[in-house]
């Protein structure tokens, strides 16, 4: 972002209050903005445009299209039309990223596509085959093949942080008119949860908040900043409408980094490293009894056993307040900032821990792989009747469960059935069985046996990143 503070028309109003060669000793006055920094001083520099910045953007971002047999999915859904169209239809954009043919995108733009197009800015239009994707991240990687030629490609920025204030384009192809591009700034960084039209909030990121208009049509699109570079790639909305109303998210650059290494390095999914905690925010009254002025930090309310964290030395009741010097404050945050690592690597976490702030060596693994046993259970027992499974990282996306912070072990309900566990116990798709009378559960075949201990059953489950728990037979 060398030249990303060159150019802020909307600030227009602050030049006009401050008269050419006043004092910055002056009382009263906030002083000058560094010169990287400031306000157009005169009229002609006012009339500076965007266009140098589109001309260099433009030609890497595409339109995809792509074709679809069944029900729609939820992305659909959300605009409500009953029954998808046939044959290729626009579904999103992309953004090339290598001139041999890489496309990034949403994996919402291309999920269930029988067929996937991609139509260049020269309007050629390319099949293209769908390499990789990572619904945890909500991106895909796309390859079209154009031989020895090299096609025009964005820079994947991920040597400088967005910073709010920063003016950004985001480029795409809004309800399938053409390319278009919209300008704003970037509204807040590190946004962790929220709702959204036009694409799920995803699983694992750190959004980019921008208030350059985005649409339906965006997904998969380019957010750039002053210097033609990739630093987000559109993915969501918060609208009422189910259209623009100036609060849009974009998956930052580390992430689409991370995939698209992984994609030309010929892997089928992404592995993301791991700590091995279970975590919640911080609140007002949390905050007050830590002894804190203030909320900060993210509090570690379990530790698993033989994880990166356990071998850390991290503690029940440890306050991560920041993630190799980045400032961490809910357990999203934290898990992007150690799901971006990479296995082997190590990073010093700040943890406030009994009225002392340590640092926390922890070196970073991969989560290991856990085999899928899926088995229905059945018997006078609260989950009668429910599929369950164990829990893995490809499980987890699948059935709507949140890894980030459910990094510990258990057995997740992959659907809670008809038998008393849908009808009687209310469980849920996507819940998270973690213990049974105190009992870790690490397994089905665990779970099979805290169940055939018989009544009582204290059933404790992780639902949408809080504890609830539940007693039957009592």
């Amino acid at each position: 972002m060398r030249l990303s503070r060159l150019l802020v028309p909307a600030l227009a109003a602050l030049a006009a209050c401050s008269e050419p060669g006043s004092s910055q000793a002056q009382t009263g006055r906030l002083p000058d903005a560094p010169e990287a920094q400031r306000p157009p001083a005169n009229a002609q520099e006012m009339q500076l445009s965007f266009a140098p910045v589109v001309r260099r953007s433009a030609p890497a971002v595409v339109n995809v299209l792509t074709a679809r047999a069944g029900p729609r999915g939820a992305y659909y859904e959300m605009f409500g039309a009953a029954q998808r169209p046939r044959g290729v239809q626009p579904t999103g954009s992309g953004v090339i990223v290598r001139p041999d043919g890489y496309i990034i995108t949403n994996n919402h733009v291309v999920e269930g596509a029988s067929e996937v197009r991609v139509s260049l800015a020269d309007r050629r239009e390319l099949p293209a085959r769908v390499l990789l994707r990572d619904a945890r991240a909500d991106l895909a990687v796309l390859k079209v093949d154009v031989g020895a030629e090299r096609l025009p490609t964005l820079r994947v920025d991920v040597g400088d942080r967005p910073e709010v204030g920063d003016l950004v384009l985001a480029l795409g192809n809004p309800f399938g008119v053409g390319q278009t591009v919209t300008s704003g700034i970037v509204s807040a960084t590190e946004r962790t949860g929220g709702g959204s039209v036009g694409g799920p909030i995803t699983q694992v990121a750190s959004f980019i908040q921008t208030d350059a208009a985005i649409n339906p049509g965006n997904s998969g699109g380019a957010l750039v900043d002053m210097d033609g570079d990739l630093i987000g790639i559109n993915t969501a909305i918060l609208s009422r409408s189910g259209t623009s109303s100036g609060v849009g998210f974009a998956v930052p650059a580390t992430l689409v980094r991370q995939v698209l290494d992984t994609a030309v390095g010929g892997g089928q999914r992404v592995v993301r490293p791991y700590l091995g905690v279970s975590s919640a925010a911080v609140t007002s009254e949390v905050a007050s009894s830590l002894g804190l002025s203030r909320p900060e930090g993210v509090l570690i309310a379990q530790v698993e056993a033989n994880t990166p964290a356990a071998r850390a030395g991290l503690r029940e009741g440890d306050l991560v307040t920041a993630v190799n010097g980045v400032p961490v404050n809910d357990p999203g945050a934290l898990g992007f900032q150690i799901a971006t690592g990479r296995a082997g690597q190590t990073v010093p976490l700040t943890v406030r821990r009994g009225g002392r702030v340590d640092t926390v060596p922890v070196r970073l693994e991969n989560r290991p792989d856990t085999p899928r046993e899926q088995r229905t259970l059945a018997g006078r027992h609260p989950l009668d009747g429910a599929t369950v499974a164990n829990l893995s990282p490809d499980v987890v996306t699948q059935f709507g469960a949140d890894p980030d912070e459910v990094e510990i072990t258990g057995v997740i309900v992959t659907s809670p059935g008809n038998g008393y566990a849908g009808r009687g116990a209310g469980f849920r798709r996507g819940d998270v069985v973690q213990s049974i009378n105190g009992r870790p559960v690490r397994s089905v075949g665990e779970l099979q046996a805290a169940l055939a201990a018989g009544a009582p059953w204290r059933v404790d489950v992780r639902r949408g990143g809080r504890m609830v728990s539940a007693t039957f037979g009592a």
